[in-house]
């Protein structure tokens, strides 16, 4: 299973991409899906199982999001 970031700019949604990967979590930025906003452009889709630590990464660094929410589709 897996959940999403939501974020507002791109630029936001690279940074973080690069922070988790240099964590050693698996993620991978998609397209936002339109169910879940259709104001964000980008999400990062990463494994449930290590959700703490993606939420430690994103307090830690104080990146700007518009949420996290599960996505069991992709």
């Amino acid at each position: 299973m897996n959940d999403v970031i939501l974020f507002y700019s791109t630029n936001v949604a690279l940074k973080m991409e690069k922070l988790v990967k240099a964590g050693g979590i698996t993620a991978k930025l998609i397209p936002a899906p339109r169910h879940l906003s259709s104001d964000c452009t980008f999400a990062l889709r990463f494994d449930r199982r290590r959700r703490a630590a993606v939420e430690r990464i994103l307090h830690n660094n104080e990146i700007e999001h518009a949420g996290i929410h599960p996505l069991d589709r992709f």
